[in-house]
């Protein structure tokens, strides 16, 4: 018999006040030869859990992870955090050529090429008569 609830335990007394890092992706932005270049920290995500999205100069980038409640039947927990995880980024590059954005995963980390649009030269000149 248990009579001292299991919430009692100082163990969890600062996860209310302690600010959360549930929703954060840590990632490096730096641009290199007219192309910027995002790092960017998904540790526990699989390739196929992440999302990359482009809309009107907007870098999106998100990850999901489910668990499978099958995979849980039999276990009887007493403290679970992994069962659903959700974050997400977004940027602002504003003229990029969409077409050539080069992605990379590779333990844990998401390395993203995104090329900047050649400027073309606007102005024009008026031949004086």
């Amino acid at each position: 018999m248990n009579l001292i609830p299991r919430d009692f335990y100082l163990d969890d007394i600062f996860d209310d006040f302690m600010p959360s890092k549930e929703n954060s992706m840590k990632c490096d932005i730096y641009e290199k030869d007219n192309t910027y270049h995002i790092e960017v920290d998904v540790p526990g995500f699989n390739k196929e859990d992440i999302k990359v999205s482009v809309d009107n100069g907007y870098i999106n980038i998100s990850a999901k992870k489910e668990s499978k409640e099958e995979d849980h039947k039999d276990k009887k927990y007493l403290r679970r955090e992994r069962s659903y995880h959700k974050v997400s980024r977004s940027f602002y590059l504003g003229d990029i050529d969409e077409g050539k954005i080069d992605a990379k995963f590779n333990n844990g980390t998401l390395k993203l090429s995104i090329p900047k649009k050649q400027e073309i030269d606007k102005q024009k000149y008026i031949e004086i008569k």
